[in-house]
């Protein structure tokens, strides 16, 4: 395992970190604790010392699996929540000092632990990057030594350049991989000037960049990737990066043939995201063990070479840019 700096926070973690949105099984097959501490488990083993979650993570569920396993560890293990999405309807109205509050004292609860190293706003509406009022909700609530540092999770670019104007705001969590490279222009330049760290999430575009996904692949109802293509649920570009299914599917079989001899892509993709030295770290899921093991054979690879990287950048611009790149 290598380990990077997270930005202002000065915590050194785990490059390859884990999201745990899935932690418990598959998106939308209900919460299995057993499999949840396995993988927990299963990645400290590794070296992974950063995990992040989220309080509407399996109605707090994941949470609590969390917080049950770095209580039982003794390595120092960093944990990352959120706060927001439980706010129904998700509109700027909703979003009041004593509702995050509130959420914080929650998560706070569900993890067993006394104070949470990073609480990030969950994807809020564009509008809450205006209100400082809610950004110095947090400084509150460090004084009161609940959480160590804050931080936001966008949806698009223009949101991160906006949250790291509040000098309080130590990390963005943003979408960013092949098939999602507009964050490297002027969010990541901007990001490195404020010493804030950069945590990529959905670096393998729901799946899609493993390269295991083809025209007959079936997911479950409940599963985003069943149900959010559209955006029916949530923003779109959280869903295979917000690619249409058949476009991203053309262009993985380009990448494929870039990689003849790899069955499964996803150390590829994730080496792409971490030739990238801005990145402090890449937080893919895993919802069974062998996703653990196929997320840390990025070591078993050779470099990624400059002419490799330039001919999958080639493809982003032939395939998937004129459709995203400027969406998010």
């Amino acid at each position: 395992m290598q380990y990077r700096i997270l930005g202002k926070t000065g915590f050194e973690i785990s490059e390859l970190s884990l999201g745990t949105w899935q932690v418990g099984g598959k998106w939308g097959s209900g919460f299995d604790d057993k499999n949840a501490d396995e993988i927990l488990n299963a990645a400290i083993d590794a070296g992974v010392n950063f995990i992040d979650t989220a309080d509407v993570y399996e109605n707090g569920m994941s949470e609590t699996a969390v917080g049950r396993v770095v209580r039982q560890r003794s390595e120092r293990i960093y944990v990352a929540t959120k706060c927001g999405r439980q706010i129904n309807p998700h509109t700027n109205e909703g979003y009041q000092p004593e509702v995050l509050v509130k959420f914080v004292e929650d998560s706070l609860r569900r993890t067993g632990l006394e104070c949470l190293d990073l609480i990030q706003l969950h994807c809020p509406p564009t509008e809450v990057y205006y209100r400082p009022e809610i950004f110095e909700t947090f400084e509150r609530l460090k004084e009161q030594g609940k959480i160590l540092h804050l931080g936001v999770s966008v949806e698009k670019v223009e949101q991160g350049l906006k949250a790291i104007e509040f000098p309080n705001v130590s990390t963005v969590q943003i979408i960013f991989n092949l098939f999602r490279q507009r964050p490297m222009e002027l969010f990541f330049q901007e990001a490195k000037k404020r010493d804030v760290g950069i945590i990529v999430r959905v670096p393998l575009a729901s799946g899609l960049l493993t390269g295991l996904y083809h025209e007959g692949t079936t997911f479950e109802k409940d599963d985003h990737r069943h149900f959010n293509r559209d955006g029916a649920g949530f923003d779109k570009g959280e869903t295979f990066s917000g690619v249409n299914y058949a476009l991203g599917l053309a262009a993985v079989s380009k990448l494929k043939a870039l990689f003849p001899e790899e069955e499964n892509l996803a150390p590829i993709a994730l080496q792409w995201i971490l030739t990238h030295p801005e990145v402090s770290c890449v937080i893919p899921g895993a919802s069974k063990l062998a996703h653990l093991a196929s997320n840390f054979s990025v070591y078993d690879q050779p470099p990624l070479s400059s002419a490799q990287v330039s001919a999958m950048n080639a493809i982003y611009e032939e395939y998937i840019k004129a459709e995203v790149h400027h969406l998010w």
